[in-house]
C-alpha cells in the first residue's frame, strides 16, 4: 500500500516508524523541511525508508491513503494543497484537531477532487500508544476506511457516518484536558511563588484522591513546554467549536493564551536549550515553575518570593 504522511512532526514520525514495520511504501511532506528542523526530518525519513517529497501534491500522487497530521489551523489548507495530486478514490484521513466546521470544509475540498475524506479524532496523547492510540472516525467514508486501518494496526472505531461528531467529541474533551493543563501550570506556579504548593497539592489529593498530582503536574508542564504552540492552535479551534454551539468560549480562549505563553517562554530559552538533558525535566515540575518565576522577576513582573 502506498501511504502519504502530510506533517512529519512527532505524530508523523511515529506513524512512519510503525507503518514501516508493515513494509508499506511511504512518502511524506512537511512545510518545515526548509527550516532548522528540516535536516532532522530528512535523516529520520531516510532511516525509515520514507521518500521526502518536494511538495504536497508530489507526496500524495499515487497514494491510496493520505494521513494529514499537521497543526490544527492548517487542516483546511492541507486539504486544499493535496487535492490537486490526489488519485481518484484515495482516502484522506484528517487527524488534525480542527472544529467540526473546518472538517466539513476540508471534506468538501477533498470530495471535489474525487477523494474520500474521513475525519479522525485522536482521543489521547499519541506517544504512549503510538499507532494504537484510540481513534474515532467520522464521515460517510469512515465505514470503508475502518477495516483498512485495522489491517494497518490502528485502533480505530466509527463514531458516526455524519461529519463533525468525532471532532466535536475530541474538541469538547479538549476544553477539559487542555484547560486542566493550563490551570495546573497557573495554579502550581503561583503556589510555588507563595510557598504553599505542598498545601495546595495535599488539598487537591483529598478532593481528587484518584490523581497523583505530583506526577500529573510534571507531565502537564513537560507536554505544554514541548508542544504548547501546537496545543494553543488546537485550543483556538476548540474555541471555534464552542462558539459554533452558540457559547462564548471564555475557558478555551484563556487556555489558548496560557499554552501560547508557555510556548513563547520555551522559544526564548527559559526552560533551557531544546534537546539537552536539562530541558523541561518531566520528573520535576518545581524546576520548571522556578524557571518561570525567575524569568518573571528578571522581566520586572511578579518575581519569585522564596
Amino acid at each position: 500500500m502506498r501511504i502519504a504522511l502530510i506533517g512529519y512532526g512527532e505524530v508523523g514520525r511515529i506513524l512512519a516508524e510503525d507503518l514501516r514495520e508493515r513494509a508499506h511504501v511511504l512518502a511524506a511532506y512537511d512545510t518545515r523541511l526548509a527550516g532548522d528542523a528540516g535536516q532532522a526530518m530528512r535523516e529520520h525519513a531516510q532511516l525509515c525508508g520514507v521518500t521526502m517529497a518536494a511538495d504536497h501534491a508530489e507526496a500524495v500522487r499515487g497514494a491510496e491513503l493520505v494521513i494529514s497530521a499537521v497543526t490544527a489551523s492548517q487542516a483546511v489548507a492541507v486539504a486544499e494543497a493535496v487535492a490537486p495530486g490526489l488519485t481518484g478514490g484515495a482516502f484522506v484521513l484528517d487527524l488534525n484537531s480542527a472544529s467540526p466546521g473546518a472538517k466539513v470544509h476540508a471534506c468538501a475540498v477533498v470530495h471535489a477532487a474525487l477523494g474520500r475524506y474521513v475525519e479522525g479524532a485522536v482521543m489521547t496523547s499519541v506517544p504512549p500508544h503510538r499507532i494504537k492510540v484510540p481513534l474515532l472516525l467520522g464521515g460517510p467514508d469512515a465505514g470503508a476506511l475502518a477495516p483498512l486501518l485495522d489491517e494497518l494496526g490502528f485502533a480505530a472505531r466509527i463514531a458516526s457516518p455524519a461529519l463533525g461528531v468525532a471532532s466535536a467529541t475530541k474538541m469538547c474533551r479538549s476544553v477539559m484536558i487542555k484547560g486542566l493543563e493550563a490551570m495546573v501550570i497557573e495554579s502550581f506556579t503561583a503556589a510555588r511563588h507563595y510557598g504553599v504548593e505542598d498545601a495546595v497539592i495535599a488539598s487537591l489529593a483529598e478532593t481528587f484522591p484518584g490523581i497523583d498530582w505530583e506526577r500529573q503536574a510534571a507531565y502537564f508542564f513537560q507536554r505544554v513546554i514541548e508542544h504548547g504552540r501546537r496545543r494553543s492552535e488546537e485550543v483556538r479551534e476548540v474555541a471555534v467549536t464552542v462558539e459554533e454551539a452558540g457559547l462564548a468560549a471564555w475557558s478555551a480562549a484563556g487556555t489558548a493564551e496560557r499554552q501560547a505563553w508557555v510556548a513563547g517562554l520555551a522559544d526564548r530559552g527559559v526552560f533551557g536549550e531544546r534537546g539537552t538533558s536539562t530541558y523541561a525535566r518531566s520528573a520535576d515540575w518545581r524546576t520548571e515553575a522556578d524557571r518561570i518565576l525567575a524569568h518573571l522577576g528578571h522581566a520586572g513582573q511578579a518575581g519569585a518570593k522564596r
